[in-house]
C-alpha cells in the first residue's frame, strides 16, 4: 500500500503522524509511506537575489524542520521524504500521481464560522481532485488504538459498495482487531399521510407496513454486502437507522465512539471543490470523527 502524507508544522500534522504511528498492523505489512512538505515559494525578487542553489538549500532547510520531528513520531518506520514548492493542492496531486498513491492521509483545519460545514481549503481541494481515497483527520487527536471501530455508511448505491470493497481490501489500515459496522439509514415512512374525504390528514401506513417497508429498504442496501464480508473472512454488525442520514450517522458515531467513518461519494457539479455529497457534508458539520472518503466516478 502506497500512502502519501502531506505534513507541515501545525499541531494537526502531529495528530496525523500519531495516527499513522499507531497503525501497527498496517506498518507490519510494510507499506510505502511518503511524507510530503510543500513550501510556499519566496517572492520572485528574493529568488533572483539569492540564486537557485541558495534557494534550494533554503527550501530543504525549511522542510527539514518539519521532517525531523515527524521521524521521531514515526519511531523509525521506513518513510520517504519529498519537498515541493508551489500550490499545496497541485503539489499533493502531483506527488500522488508520481508514487501511484493508494491513499492520502492528511489533517484538516476548519476555516471561520462555518468550519464545521466545510473542510479547510487544501483538504477540500484534494478531495475534489483526488482519484484515490483520502483520510481526513479532524481538529482533535483521534483515539490511538490499532483495533478501530469503523462505521461504513451504505445506501444501496455503487458508492457504498466501493467504500466496503476498499475497507475490506485494506483492513490492515484499521488494525487486526477492527470492528466493522455497516450503517444504513432508511426512510421514516411513518410520516406518510393521505387526506380523507373530509380533507383531514390521516396516516397512510400502519406501523406494520412501515416496519416492512423499512426492512425491505435495509435489505436491499445491505444484502449485497454480506457475501463481500464473508469472502473476506470479516464480520460486521448491521445497523439500521431511521431519519436523516447525516444526522443519524453522526449521532451513532458519537454514541458508539466510532474511530472512523468510511463513505463513498462523488463530486457535485461546479461546487464539487467546495463540498461533498449532502450526507458527507452533514457528517462533517456535526461530527469530529475522522472520515475516509472513497471517491467513485
Amino acid at each position: 500500500m502506497k500512502i502519501l502524507v502531506p505534513i507541515d508544522a501545525s499541531p494537526q500534522t502531529e495528530y496525523t503522524l500519531e495516527f499513522l504511528a499507531s497503525r501497527t498492523t498496517l506498518l507490519g505489512s510494510n507499506p510505502t509511506i511518503e511524507l510530503l512538505n510543500v513550501q510556499q515559494p519566496l517572492p520572485a525578487r528574493a529568488c533572483r537575489l539569492v540564486g537557485q542553489e541558495a534557494l534550494a538549500r533554503y527550501y530543504e532547510d525549511e522542510s527539514e524542520k518539519v521532517f525531523e520531528p515527524a521521524r521521531l513520531v514515526l519511531k523509525g518506520a521506513p518513510v520517504k521524504e519529498r519537498t515541493a514548492v508551489g500550490d499545496p493542492v497541485e503539489c499533493i496531486m502531483q506527488a500522488a500521481q508520481d508514487i501511484g498513491a493508494d491513499l492520502i492521509v492528511m489533517s484538516s483545519r476548519g476555516q471561520g464560522a462555518i468550519k464545521g460545514l466545510f473542510f479547510g481549503s487544501v483538504s477540500n481541494g484534494v478531495l475534489a481532485r483526488s482519484t484515490c481515497p483520502v483520510v481526513i483527520l479532524r481538529d482533535h487527536m483521534p483515539r490511538i488504538n490499532d483495533a478501530l471501530r469503523v462505521g461504513i455508511a451504505v445506501d444501496g448505491s455503487k458508492y457504498g459498495r466501493a467504500a466496503v470493497r476498499y475497507a475490506l481490501r485494506h483492513a490492515s489500515l484499521f488494525g487486526a482487531g477492527v470492528y466493522f459496522y455497516i450503517i444504513n439509514v432508511v426512510s421514516d415512512y411513518a410520516g406518510a399521510v393521505m387526506p380523507d374525504m373530509a380533507g383531514m390528514a390521516l396516516p397512510s401506513l400502519s406501523e406494520e407496513e412501515v416496519a416492512e417497508l423499512q426492512k425491505e429498504e435495509f435489505e436491499e442496501a445491505v444484502a449485497p454486502l454480506r457475501p463481500m464480508f464473508a469472502k473476506a473472512g470479516r464480520r460486521a454488525k448491521e445497523i439500521c437507522l431511521v431519519g436523516n442520514p447525516g444526522d443519524e450517522i453522526s449521532n451513532f458515531a458519537k454514541k458508539r465512539k466510532l474511530d472512523l467513518i468510511v463513505m463513498g461519494t462523488h463530486g457535485y457539479g461546479r461546487f464539487k471543490a467546495a463540498l461533498l455529497g449532502s450526507t458527507a457534508t452533514r457528517i462533517a458539520a456535526l461530527s469530529d470523527v475522522p472520515l475516509l472518503i472513497v471517491r467513485t466516478a
